[in-house]
């Protein structure tokens, strides 16, 4: 399905969702997320979507929020319309998300990338939030992501100068968990999706909110909160079925119940 911003195609249990504003190095202007709120955010409730791939073009994953779009706004007006604040619809989405990342990431399109549950890269992408050099601060997450995934000194660095980061540093940084050749990148996102949608989405859904939990919670209670999810999947069709096709040694056929 080919909507304004959006390519949407689905393919089994696996929705590919590619970037489509190529003139404007796909940055993220209110309708990108508008798009993504209405076509993509209520498909995590369908039980036959197991895993996301988010994508853009061979130049640019997303080059940045579309600055002509708020550039004359005010303070008053951003937070009265609570700019970027549906963003956060999409990054608490339970399905399984993949970013895959060619080209350019940069502020906004980093930010998105990030509210991924986890990120693979071509060799020529390119990472960063230039923010600073506009006199403003990342807006959706930036600031808080970076700095839980490579940590403060690193995401300091990259906030305060403004500066790149290509794919090798973005996988040493912890940034981003592979590298592939650019032109097999969305071919490798797709083949890794299509391991994910083998399982069980419940078993998906919970494991993706037991690590994002585990982002803010103390080891503790982190752990009380990942043996509730745990527990609760034994009132799952998928866990009988899934333990039972190991005792008897074949391959499971989840339903997502």
């Amino acid at each position: 399905m080919i909507i304004e911003t959006l390519n949407l195609t689905r393919e089994g249990r696996i929705l590919k969702v590619t970037i489509n504003r190529p003139k404007q190095m796909n940055a993220l202007n209110f309708q990108v997320m508008d798009d993504f709120i209405k076509y993509v955010v209520p498909l995590d409730n369908d039980p036959e979507l197991a895993c996301i791939v988010i994508t853009g073009n061979d130049k640019a994953f997303a080059a940045g929020a579309d600055i002509k779009e708020m550039s004359d706004k005010t303070a008053a007006e951003m937070r009265k319309a609570l700019y970027f604040a549906d963003w956060d619809l999409f990054a608490n989405m339970k399905t399984p998300k993949i970013a895959a990342v060619n080209g350019y990431a940069l502020g906004g399109g980093c930010e998105l990338a990030m509210m991924c549950d986890f990120i693979i890269a071509g060799e020529s992408a390119q990472f960063g939030q230039p923010e600073i050099k506009l006199g403003v601060i990342p807006g959706i997450g930036g600031t808080q992501r970076m700095t839980k995934l490579i940590g403060r000194a690193k995401s300091m660095d990259m906030h305060l100068t403004g500066r790149m980061m290509g794919a090798d540093e973005a996988l040493s940084s912890g940034l981003i968990s592979r590298i592939f050749p650019d032109d097999k990148l969305v071919d490798e996102a797709m083949e890794i999706a299509s391991i994910i949608a083998k399982y069980s989405k419940p078993a998906l859904s919970m494991a993706v909110d037991a690590v994002h939990k585990g982002d803010d919670l103390p080891l503790e209670q982190g752990l009380l909160y990942e043996r509730d999810l745990f527990y609760s999947l034994f009132d799952t069709d998928d866990q009988k079925e899934g333990m039972a096709a190991f005792i008897e040694k074949r391959k499971p056929e989840f339903k997502g119940s």
